[in-house]
């Protein structure tokens, strides 16, 4: 798995993060997220709020957005939990990330079945390309992870980019992609090769009358 990425220190992080509010912009996504639960169950709302400031902190940073100490704090407040609980949930969940990432966080997934079907060769193509576990590329563009499972195992191997799946990768499709998004480019999501989602390669091959 990935080497653990730097955590900055706190008292930086407070220095840029401690008066850290929601935008005009994500304070009516607030107000929807809570709307979703009913009163009394504002602690069910920290983890798409977990999410909100994430893309915040993304925002404001042009990067992919992490989660400092003082930004869990303020979520912790805002659902009415304990900071330590709030905390529990980041450092669980990979969809959050602890530590500053690139404009693009690049999650390998290596488990089994990616591994099985050649996630070693998309680590290559990341590393041919100067990215390494666990670290930024001096550029700020690439963060790479190794992760455990993303659920698309039937096409792997594959990674996640940002909010994207790029699957049934190779070394030649993963570098490709990995240069359009240098380019400032937005490769296509999903398979990389000739098929739609997780149906069969090259189409399917029973009940076509039911394809539209």
């Amino acid at each position: 798995m990935a080497d653990a990425a730097h955590i900055p220190d706190e008292a930086e992080t407070r220095a840029r993060w401690g008066s850290f509010a929601w935008s005009a912009e994500n304070e009516s996504k607030v107000r929807e997220i809570f709307g979703r639960y009913p009163k009394g169950r504002e602690h069910s709302a920290v983890m798409p709020l977990l999410d909100l400031a994430q893309r915040q902190v993304g925002k404001e940073t042009n990067t992919q957005g992490w989660l400092p100490v003082p930004v869990i704090e303020y979520v912790a407040k805002a659902v009415g939990m304990p900071y330590i609980r709030a905390l529990e949930v980041v450092s669980f969940y990979t969809m959050y990330n602890m530590a500053p990432v690139g404009r693009y966080h690049v999650q390998v997934c290596g488990t089994t079945p990616c591994m099985l079907r050649g996630s070693d060769d998309v680590l290559d193509a990341c590393y041919k390309k100067g990215l390494k576990k666990g670290a930024t590329t001096a550029d700020g563009l690439f963060t790479l992870t190794e992760v455990e499972c993303l659920g698309a195992c039937v096409n792997a191997p594959m990674v996640q980019i940002n909010d994207d799946n790029y699957e049934d990768l190779t070394f030649e499709t993963t570098t490709a992609i990995l240069e359009a998004l240098a380019r400032g480019e937005t490769p296509k999501p999903g398979p990389q090769v000739d098929r739609f989602l997780s149906s069969p390669m090259g189409g399917p091959t029973v009940l076509k009358d039911y394809v539209s």
